[in-house]
């Protein structure tokens, strides 16, 4: 069976696995996907990631990161722009997560961003998620 909305289930599977205090969580592995884990990874919210070749279909590795006495460092996902609604943001609306604290993550013509790259290059795109 196909999924709807990979990047909503990744997200919730994060999401999940960082509440339950999981080292690792693993999920179907796609472009777009390991772009928002290279974004995560860059921003310190995940400790990093891998991508391991399998015979339906390669799977992401996410390995998640936690700080004294385990400590979460992702205090909360939300996925913005769904299927059924995208949630598009020009240069110069593009959204602070809790005042520039979080990190709104932005698929742009150029690539998978973060709001404050997209802002820097000057260019908007499809909000796809907050994370803090």
């Amino acid at each position: 069976m196909t999924m709807t909305d990979p990047i909503a289930d990744m997200l919730t599977r994060v999401r999940n696995a960082n509440s339950a205090g999981k080292p690792t969580v693993s999920m179907p592995s796609s472009k777009k996907l390991v772009e928002i884990a290279r974004i995560m990874q860059e921003e310190g919210y995940v400790q990093g990631y891998d991508v391991i070749e399998g015979e339906p279909r390669a799977t992401l590795e996410i390995t998640l990161k936690y700080g004294d006495k385990k400590a979460k460092t992702i205090r909360g996902i939300k996925r913005i722009s769904k299927p059924g609604l995208r949630i598009y943001a020009g240069k110069d609306e593009l959204p602070r997560v809790l005042g520039g604290l979080g990190t709104a993550i932005v698929s742009t013509s150029n690539g998978v961003m973060t709001d404050r790259d997209a802002r820097k290059k000057g260019v908007g795109g499809e909000v796809i998620a907050y994370i803090w």
